[in-house]
């Protein structure tokens, strides 16, 4: 039997892969890191399913270029 954190983890994998798909792109390790995040932050915030989840990654981060920082510290910018 899996662990509820397991399955939590699968559903949220699920739901990053679902990005890629719906953006027709590969994964990348610096995309996957960005999309992650975000969806633990989002399942934080109440998102328990996979497909709300990529609804709402889908929604957030329109397309590769948006999942990239500009800034990546403060001290880029000065």
């Amino acid at each position: 039997m899996q662990r509820r954190d397991d399955l939590n983890l699968k559903m949220m994998s699920n739901a990053v892969r679902a990005w890629y798909v719906y953006y027709e792109e590969s994964p990348d390790q610096r995309t996957s890191t960005v999309l992650s995040s975000a969806a633990v932050d989002l399942y934080r915030k109440g998102h328990r399913t996979a497909e709300n989840i990529a609804a709402m990654l889908i929604g957030t981060y329109v397309g590769l270029y948006s999942t990239r920082v500009n800034a990546p510290t403060s001290r880029a910018i000065h």
